[in-house]
């Protein structure tokens, strides 16, 4: 498992090495902010995928003395980086975008060349970005979903600027900083995603499909009389999931952890890299409740 986690970030290290220097060499010499712009965006996609590949590698180290739920908010972290550098990103090509539609100088030379790294670099973020994303899947893994979509919109930016150097070659120069500027809209909406979600991590959130997952699951055992207390927790790819649940008080020692057990195994089964830990608690037989939970 954490081989091919490894082998798919260091893919994207490479990728983004060789898109970077392509990009930064015909920008230099065509002069198009648009394709200097997805060099810079790609540069920062270099920097991003190496944090991923060293955060895969200590994301999935057990859990230590220091460490009780383990490493994985290593990767959450990362993506939170990530979004930072897509900011920094969005402020250079913005000014420069800017400045450029201001003072009019946007002559830029399009040739066979521009074209080329463009297309090339759409060819190699649809794979790179599918590759992450069937990864990210099989193992659940945050960090590299967030390295699927940071790179999925390298596919539209691209695009972005594949339409300014069409226009530009039909004299519209215009076109390739209103592109640029495209790029920055882009880079801006997916950065907004990105750290809401790696932000709401790093605060424990709980997310709010696995807390629905987690009651439908207890709803379907006729033994739980009511739960309370439940705490969900997210961590890189694992989950941590603590809830009390109230038992026939008749149920012998036995009996109430063969319960909890089927309960344990049911969520583990149902949510993966999960941790659940079931608090059993007697029903209180004067207890009237008219739902199996009231909440929180």
């Amino acid at each position: 498992m954490q081989q091919e986690k490894l082998n798919v970030a260091l893919l994207s290290v490479f990728a983004a090495i060789f898109l970077t220097g392509s990009k930064l060499l015909i920008g230099l010499l065509t002069g198009s902010l648009g394709i200097l712009s997805e060099a810079l965006h790609s540069g920062l996609d270099m920097v991003a995928a190496v944090i991923t590949y060293f955060s895969v590698r200590i994301s999935d180290k057990p859990a230590d003395k220091q460490h009780n739920y383990g490493h994985g908010k290593i990767e959450n972290f990362s993506a939170l980086v990530e979004t930072f550098l897509l900011l920094i990103t969005c402020i250079w090509i913005i000014y420069e975008a800017s400045n450029r539609l201001i003072t009019g100088e946007t002559h830029i030379e399009v040739g066979f060349w521009s074209y080329v790294v463009v297309l090339s670099s759409i060819v190699i973020d649809i794979s790179r970005s599918r590759a992450l994303r069937r990864v990210a899947k099989k193992y659940n893994s945050q960090a590299l979903e967030a390295d699927a979509l940071h790179f999925s919109t390298d596919i539209w930016s691209s695009a972005v600027v594949l339409l300014g150097l069409i226009c530009a070659n039909f004299g519209l120069f215009f076109a390739d900083s209103i592109a640029a500027l495209g790029v920055a809209m882009i880079v801006l909406s997916v950065s907004f995603q990105l750290g809401k979600r790696s932000i709401d991590v790093l605060l424990d959130k709980a997310p709010q499909d696995t807390i629905d997952l987690v009651k439908q699951t207890l709803f379907e055992f006729p033994e739980v009389k009511h739960f309370h207390s439940l705490k969900i927790r997210t961590s890189g790819a694992d989950t941590f999931v603590k809830v009390n649940v109230h038992l026939d008080p008749e149920l012998s020692l036995r009996q109430v952890h063969e319960i909890c057990d089927k309960i344990e195994n049911e969520i583990g089964s149902r949510i993966k890299r999960s941790e659940v830990n079931i608090h059993a608690e007697p029903q209180d037989p004067g207890h009237i409740q008219t739902e199996k939970q009231d909440g929180l």
